[in-house]
C-alpha cells in the first residue's frame, strides 16, 4: 500500500492508497521539533488504530512546505516503516510542465494540487487551495502550470485581527449569516468569510481574463474550501482529497519511468 503525505504549515495529512483507491485518511498537527522516533511511533500507532500494520505500507510519497522538519520526519518513516520515501521536488516526474521564471520556487503542494486537478478534471483549470495560505493557480488545456496567486489564509487573517488589536478576540471561522453584523464576533466572522468570498470571486475572474480562458473550470480544496464553494458560483468542484490524489498520481508516474 502507498502512504501519501501532505506536510503543511499547520497539519500533516496522510492518505493510505490500495492501488488507486484511497482507503483512509488522517492528520496530525505540525509540531517542530519532533524526533524521528516520535514521528515513527505516532504514525505506527495511528495506522494500527486504522487497521493497518507498518508492514502493510510498502511505498511512501511526501510533499512538504516545512523543510526544517523533513530530516527527522523522513528518518522516522525509514526506521519504522522500512520505506525510503519519494519527496516531491526538482527532478520528480509530474506530467505537467512548469512555465514560471524559477520552477524550483513553486511549492510542492501547489504542483501536487495542479496535477490532481488536471489529471482528474482536465484543463484549462483554476486550482484554489484554502490552507494556511490560500493559493490560486492556473493550468492550461495542454497541462502547463502558468503560475498563480498566494494570499494570506483565513486563519492567518483571523490571528492577525486577534493578535494585533487590543479588543478583538479569537473567533470561530464560519458564515455568520448576515453581512451587516450586530456585534463584534459576528462582525469579524462576516469580514473574514465574505472577504474571502469576495477575494475568491475577483481573483478567479481576473485569472480567467488574463489567461484568456473564460470557460476554465475551477476546483477548490482545503479546510474552508467546502463552505466557500457552497457560497459562490465561481467554484465548480470541491475536492477534499485533491492533494492526496495528486500525490498518488505523481507516485504512479515514477513507477513508469
Amino acid at each position: 500500500m502507498l502512504l501519501a503525505v501532505d506536510v503543511g504549515n499547520t497539519d500533516i495529512t496522510f492518505g493510505v492508497f490500495d492501488d488507486k483507491v484511497l482507503t483512509t485518511r488522517f492528520r496530525i498537527t505540525v509540531k517542530v521539533p519532533r524526533t524521528s522516533d516520535e514521528y515513527g511511533e505516532l504514525l505506527c500507532n495511528i495506522l494500527e488504530q486504522k487497521g493497518y500494520t507498518s508492514a502493510s505500507i510498502t511505498e511512501v510519497i511526501i510533499a512538504s512546505v516545512v523543510p526544517q522538519m523533513m530530516y527527522s520526519f523522513t528518518s522516522g518513516i525509514i526506521k519504522y516503516l522500512d520505506c525510503h520515501p519519494i519527496v516531491v521536488g526538482a527532478g520528480i516526474k509530474t506530467g505537467i510542465r512548469i512555465n514560471t521564471f524559477d520552477p524550483k520556487q513553486i511549492g510542492p503542494d501547489r504542483i501536487v494540487d495542479a496535477v490532481g486537478a488536471y489529471e482528474q478534471y482536465g484543463g484549462p483549470i483554476v486550482v484554489v487551495d484554502y490552507g494556511t495560505a490560500t493559493t490560486y493557480d492556473f493550468v492550461t488545456a495542454d497541462g502547463t502550470f502558468q503560475g498563480g496567486v498566494i494570499s494570506p489564509g483565513v486563519r492567518i487573517s483571523a490571528d492577525a485581527l486577534c493578535n494585533n488589536t487590543a479588543n478583538l478576540p479569537e473567533i470561530e471561522i464560519k458564515c455568520p449569516g448576515d453581512i451587516i453584523a450586530k456585534e463584534t464576533i459576528s462582525s469579524m466572522q462576516a469580514g473574514l468569510f465574505y472577504g474571502t468570498i469576495g477575494q475568491t470571486e475577483y481573483i478567479i475572474r481576473r485569472i480567467k481574463m488574463e489567461a484568456g480562458a473564460p470557460d476554465a473550470r475551477v476546483v477548490a480544496t482545503g479546510g474552508l474550501g467546502k463552505t466557500i464553494s457552497e457560497s459562490t458560483e465561481e467554484i465548480d468542484i470541491y475536492d477534499a482529497d485533491l492533494t492526496l490524489r495528486g500525490l498518488q498520481l505523481i507516485y504512479s508516474k515514477q513507477k513508469k519511468v
